[in-house]
């Protein structure tokens, strides 16, 4: 993640919600991690997790948990705070920040003493942190107090995706959208629900070895549905950073300028 300090941004938040609070939660957790999907565990094994959350002073935590662990934390006492917990697979040289992670919102998704990470919430977790690091890239210049992270509509944030407000393509996978940008352009000009479109990608054709037609590729979103190559050409659209995708004969990497396969 970004290496940029947090605390400021968050004190802000305290400071605005603090005496507007009128119920106060135990901010001391235990952090419930989901299942990964089947695809990954069948292909890579159990994963490790980086986890991400601030503390009570409003620092960047982070903890390395090994497979089947979890973790008790502290978050600070404003009503939104955000907890991310990334897979990783040091054995095959995948690590944190390749594959899309799981998250939780809370209070939100507060069940007793207990935050349940989810792989919908991993999206608002990840867009609560980028909507952090444009505020600092922005100097905290203009008025974007009602930008806050914890001033924004989550509630109505999550109803988006479960209509027909957005296109099928980000309901159904919401990592097709390019949330730095999103978060971006939300602290500059306010949240647009327009934005939240696929971003652009170009298409490139790969020839893979001989005999593996069928077999199908997995990526790194826990939503992305499993595609497979046609008379021998893997087809798959990549813009500047690098994507990875898995199967049973080995791992891609590729982006616009390169690719590299890696069999098992």
């Amino acid at each position: 993640m970004k290496t940029i300090l947090l605390k400021l941004t968050i004190f802000l938040e305290a400071a605005l919600l603090f005496f507007s609070c009128g119920e106060m939660f135990d901010t001391h957790l235990t952090l419930k991690l989901p299942q990964p999907p089947e695809s990954w565990v069948s292909l890579l094994g159990e994963p490790h997790w980086l986890v991400e959350w601030l503390n009570p002073e409003g620092e960047l935590k982070q903890a390395q948990l090994m497979p089947g662990k979890s973790i008790k934390i502290e978050v600070p006492s404003t009503w939104v705070s955000p907890v991310s917990a990334w897979p990783y697979w040091p054995a095959y040289n995948l690590p944190a920040k390749l594959f899309k992670p799981a998250g939780a919102l809370f209070p939100f998704d507060l069940n007793s003493k207990h935050l349940s990470l989810s792989w919908k919430a991993g999206v608002d977790a990840v867009y609560y942190w980028e909507l952090l690091f444009a505020i600092q890239a922005s100097g905290s210049s203009g008025d974007v107090g009602t930008r806050l992270p914890a001033n924004f509509d989550w509630i109505r944030f999550r109803e988006l995706f479960e209509a027909d407000t957005l296109s099928e393509a980000v309901r159904n996978d919401p990592w097709l959208i390019d949330w730095c940008f999103v978060a971006e352009r939300t602290i500059t000009a306010g949240f647009d629900r327009r934005r939240l479109t696929a971003e652009a990608r170009t298409a490139i054709n790969i020839q893979l070895p001989e005999n593996y037609q069928a077999t199908p590729w997995y990526g790194t979103s826990p939503f992305a549905e499993p595609f497979f190559a046609e008379d021998g050409i893997l087809t798959v659209g990549v813009n500047l950073n690098v994507d990875v995708w898995i199967s049973n004969i080995g791992i891609l990497r590729c982006n616009q300028l390169a690719h590299s396969f890696v069999p098992w």
